[in-house]
């Protein structure tokens, strides 16, 4: 079986750094890089684009609300041609910032508050979809397993990489817990690595009842903005391997 492992890089913002990015570029395979509305900007775009170049790791844009000061996890009132404009404008900033350095981007994964809606609006979810599809239609899609996303992807004929999170819980309808509710985040390397085996050995992702939903996976997302993201990857990368997976990105661009 092989396994993508991917984490939401260049997440920082002028002389503000979020997470061990160069770190993380030592143990994952694709690195969703942030196009500078939530987070990031051209400079350390392109400083992170460059490592994970050099590393060979793939990498994708990520784009998300123009909302810096929460993150991108605050739902803003867009329309849906806004929406539509916003992945746009994003992905193509990615493109030529990963032109510059030598590198391709491969992958769409939108992120925070927006992903979190189109993976539960059919309306949002075909915007972002059509928005990347016009950008660049050989472009993936990253979409939360059992989202929205999934279908709207399919309808707009790109290639869709079904994602499932290590360190997230997720409801019983297949969606992400919200991260205000207790046990949304699994800090525990261990428990979040066991976990994930045993989703990709069952063929679905298990729910905070215990509840197995299944489904395709083709990457696991670990975060890298929080304090133990580092020690998370490199745990869940041992376990894997240690169960036979074989670690290797969805979309090389090599």
């Amino acid at each position: 079986m092989n396994i993508d492992l991917n984490s939401d890089l260049a997440e920082g913002f002028g002389q503000y750094r979020a997470g061990d990015d160069f770190a993380m570029l030592d143990v994952v395979t694709s690195a969703n890089i942030a196009c500078g509305f939530h987070a990031g900007d051209p400079h350390i775009m392109a400083d992170v684009m460059k490592r994970a170049r050099d590393r060979r790791v793939a990498i994708g844009a990520h784009p998300g609300y123009p909302d810096i000061w929460g993150f991108g996890r605050r739902a803003l009132p867009f329309s849906i041609s806004q929406v539509e404009h916003l992945i746009a404008y994003q992905v193509s900033a990615a493109q030529g910032i990963a032109a510059l350095t030598g590198h391709k981007i491969t992958f769409v994964k939108p992120h925070g508050a927006l992903g979190n809606l189109a993976d539960e609006n059919f309306e949002v979810a075909d915007a972002v979809a059509r928005a990347i599809r016009a950008v660049d239609s050989n472009l993936g899609l990253v979409a939360t397993a059992l989202g929205q996303l999934v279908p709207a992807g399919e309808k707009q004929s790109l290639r869709v990489y079904h994602e499932v999170f290590a360190d997230r819980q997720y409801r019983d309808d297949g969606l992400l817990q919200p991260r205000s509710e207790p046990g949304a985040v699994i800090h525990d390397p261990a428990v979040a690595s066991q976990r994930i085996v045993q989703m990709l050995e069952s063929g679905s992702l298990t729910t905070i009842t215990g509840k197995t939903l299944p489904t395709p996976i083709h990457t696991v997302c670990v975060h890298g903005d929080t304090p133990d993201a580092v020690t998370m990857a490199h745990t869940l990368r041992a376990h894997l391997e240690k169960a036979g997976v074989t670690i290797s990105p969805f979309a090389p661009a090599y």
